[in-house]
């Protein structure tokens, strides 16, 4: 039994004892897709029948609500042609939207894109199309490849990730052959599909390094992008997007432009990181001033291995200046501008 099945059945059992709010509610969750919502209701008909006395028929919704959420976790394996294994990895990410530290005006565009995912239905109505094709620049690690995470968790859907970097081959007329069998396996399986270090297809046809088979790919990267209609969303993330070929921009329903952490942002990653170990006179001014100028990904992992250095010295709280110096290291790992 598939997640959608499985909620057809929960409705069928519980529709005629619940409440006119309730059976609202259940129907409104059910078309919008948000089956956490529609879970939610029905063990509140749960709880509703226990306290009419009815023990059996509340046992039996709470089942059928655990069933049903279990077939909806069930991984999905996505099926390959033999020339594709090893260039579409398979993630089932567990990383809330809420998680993701993020500027106030970027997350209103993520939410958005969510929002008009779950209401596609009513955008066709009016032959409208939601926003499903985005492309995110910026810095390594300023939460790109996290985003693309938190938006297939949101949507409970897969993260196929294309390794690009195998997908190019030295070979005529390859590399626009498998691009191809992506899009229509893009089609076919629903999911979210990160195309990372998009510019290693998508560099620009002036390029001096350009060469003629690259020009092919590029003209071949626009058709595919283009004549998309599926219910994927596909997600492309560059470091480095003043390579793209400008064409490649109009393709994109959002371009989202990621930057470096501001000092809110750096309180809030540290904070997040260090949870309880915080100590209470934890001194702020030299774990930001540390931090600036480092990315997401360089602030949480300083954090981490100021939180491990805590646990193994049988601490359980960390210092700022043990941040510090996590910070510090980070930063010398660095190559010298």
């Amino acid at each position: 039994m598939n997640g959608e099945i499985a909620v057809l059945y929960v409705v069928n059992h519980i529709c005629i004892m619940a409440t006119a709010e309730q059976l609202k509610t259940l129907i409104r969750s059910h078309f919008s897709e948000e089956s956490e919502r529609f879970f939610t209701a029905a063990l509140q008909v749960a709880a509703h029948e226990a306290g009419q006395g009815h023990a059996a028929l509340a046992r039996e919704i709470r089942d059928l609500v655990d069933r049903a959420r279990q077939d909806e976790a069930k991984p999905i394996i996505l099926h390959l042609p033999p020339d594709l294994q090893g260039l579409v990895r398979t993630e089932h990410p567990e990383v809330k939207m809420t998680s993701i530290v993020l500027p106030a005006e970027l997350m209103d565009r993520l939410k958005r894109v969510l929002f008009e995912y779950r209401q596609q239905e009513k955008l066709k109505q009016h032959g409208l199309s939601n926003r499903r094709k985005l492309l995110l620049t910026g810095p390594a690690g300023t939460g790109k490849t996290l985003t693309a995470k938190g938006l297939a968790y949101e949507l409970r859907l897969p993260l196929y990730v294309v390794q690009v970097d195998r997908l190019v081959t030295k070979f005529m007329g390859e590399t626009s052959a498998k691009l191809r069998q992506i899009f229509d396996i893009i089609a076919q399986e629903k999911g979210v599909y990160l195309f990372d270090e998009f510019d290693a297809i998508g560099g620009g046809r002036s390029l001096d390094n350009d060469v003629g088979e690259m020009r092919r790919v590029l003209s071949a990267l626009l058709q595919f992008i283009e004549q998309d209609t599926s219910d994927s969303l596909i997600v492309a993330a560059t470091n480095c997007p003043e390579l793209l070929d400008r064409a490649l921009f109009r393709r994109f329903d959002d371009v989202i432009q990621y930057g470096l952490p501001s000092g809110e942002a750096r309180r809030r990653l540290i904070g997040n990181t260090l949870g309880t170990f915080i100590k209470k006179s934890f001194g702020w001014k030299l774990a930001l001033a540390e931090s600036e100028g480092l990315s997401s990904a360089d602030i949480d992992l300083a954090c981490l291995d100021a939180l491990k250095n805590a646990v193994l010295a049988d601490s359980n709280t960390v210092d700022a200046k043990d941040v510090a110096e996590s910070l510090r290291h980070r930063r010398q790992a660095h190559p010298a501008k």
